[in-house]
């Protein structure tokens, strides 16, 4: 799985240099904001796929029984909370929306990769004799990655725009 970054990095790290040579600290800070403002939209279409992302399994053999899961960590939302926005401007300028695995239980740090790839494999309640797999979506963040790209990019595009007709 892989981050989203929009990076203009000949024009934003020229723009960045004049801003600073120019001293206009608060036109920088409105820069900054509007980047962030671009790639909120993505940032809260990955939590919301996330959150309502459809994780089936297979079909349990007659006489298996079943019962409530024996963890009470919200797999779904836990992943959701992980994505994260970061917003540079000095090296690396850009905006970047990405899952920080960090923020993650250590054992559910390959989850996002997992689910992402569209099959699950785990052991049933712990038990490493007994398997399950499940099955979601695949490539759902690459699909959202998609529809959003060129809106942040115009997005970015126009930010940097005004920024350069305020500066001259």
């Amino acid at each position: 799985m892989r981050s989203v970054q929009i990076l203009g990095t000949g024009q934003l790290l020229e723009l960045q240099r004049r801003l600073r040579a120019a001293g206009h600290e608060n036109v920088r800070s409105s820069m900054q904001r509007r980047v962030r403002r671009a790639a909120e939209p993505l940032k809260n279409n990955m939590q919301n796929t996330i959150r309502s992302l459809a994780i089936t399994s297979q079909q349990r053999r007659a006489g298996s029984r079943g019962g409530p899961s024996p963890t009470t960590r919200p797999l779904r939302a836990l992943i959701a909370e992980a994505v994260k926005i970061s917003v540079r401007t000095s090296s690396q300028v850009g905006a970047r929306v990405w899952l920080d695995r960090a923020s993650l239980p250590t054992d559910l740090r390959g989850m996002p990769a997992a689910l992402n790839s569209g099959r699950v494999r785990h052991p049933v309640f712990g038990n490493r004799r007994r398997w399950v797999q499940q099955n979601t979506t695949p490539l759902w963040w690459d699909r959202v990655v998609r529809t959003h790209t060129p809106r942040m990019q115009a997005e970015v595009a126009r930010v940097l725009d005004d920024v350069r007709n305020r500066l001259t």
